[in-house]
């Protein structure tokens, strides 16, 4: 009797210690919750405060060129550090800053280096993004895709082949960068399968913005970066992706008797 009361004591003790531990947990993950809010909140009020929406214009980086340059040359390590936090940070925050920063890279670190760090640094954004909407802000992001009809859609696209529609998305120009950010976060889309979709998706993007911002001075505006051309290339490519599975899912066509 003795054994089996220091039993049934045990479990009662160590049931209470595992309620309590789950409630302190549940406690640490709403502070933590409302922490990152208010760090969110503060950071995007501070971005504005400073002006840093007018600093992220072509013209005032088409202005600053030489002086951006000279800087980055002296301090090269500190800039390039610098311009991935700064892009990551803004990416995260959906600030809708991806195509200067971009150029920016180009700019300041030439057509290779501008690629490998606009990639890496959008595509860790983005992470920041999807898990901030998924995990602490997943009901504002449901209201907010409930906004707009295309985002309905594309969440309904995630129902098929995630990889592959991601990559189709992150490919077509067409498509706003925050709002395939946030979008895959409502779905049951793994978090691998979104790092490998937009790490490679982005690349062609990246690319793209590189290369025209090691010569800034050959465009007026934002939007010359994509002509034509580059979105019907970069279309057919997201086809090439999203096709081929819808091919192999027909039916066969039955055999003629001869």
């Amino acid at each position: 009797m003795g054994y089996c009361r220091a039993i049934v004591t045990t479990l009662y003790t160590d049931s209470g210690f595992v309620r309590r531990s789950f409630m302190l947990d549940q406690q640490t993950r709403f502070y933590c919750r409302i922490a990152l809010i208010l760090l969110f909140v503060a950071a995007l009020s501070a971005f504005f405060a400073l002006g840093g929406n007018e600093w992220l214009r072509l013209e005032v980086l088409k202005e600053n060129r030489d002086r951006l340059i000279t800087f980055t040359e002296r301090h090269y390590l500190l800039m390039l550090f610098a311009s991935a936090l700064f892009f990551i940070a803004s990416t995260a925050l959906s600030i809708p800053s991806g195509g200067i920063l971009s150029l920016a890279m180009g700019l300041l670190f030439g057509r290779w280096l501008g690629t490998l760090m606009t990639v890496i640094a959008s595509t860790l954004g983005a992470l920041l993004a999807f898990l901030s909407a998924r995990f602490i802000f997943a009901d504002l992001a449901r209201a907010k895709l409930s906004q707009y009809p295309l985002a309905e859609k594309i969440v309904k696209g995630f129902e098929g082949d995630p990889l592959r529609y991601l990559l189709f998305l992150r490919l077509v120009p067409l498509f706003p960068f925050w709002l395939v950010n946030l979008a895959p976060a409502v779905t049951k889309i793994s978090t691998r399968t979104y790092i490998v979709a937009t790490a490679i998706g982005v690349i062609p993007s990246s690319f793209v913005y590189a290369n025209i911002g090691q010569a800034l001075g050959d465009i007026s505006d934002i939007e010359d970066v994509w002509s034509p051309a580059v979105i019907l290339s970069l279309t057919l490519l997201g086809l090439l992706i999203v096709l081929p599975p819808l091919f192999r899912k027909s039916p066969h066509r039955p055999q003629v008797n001869q």
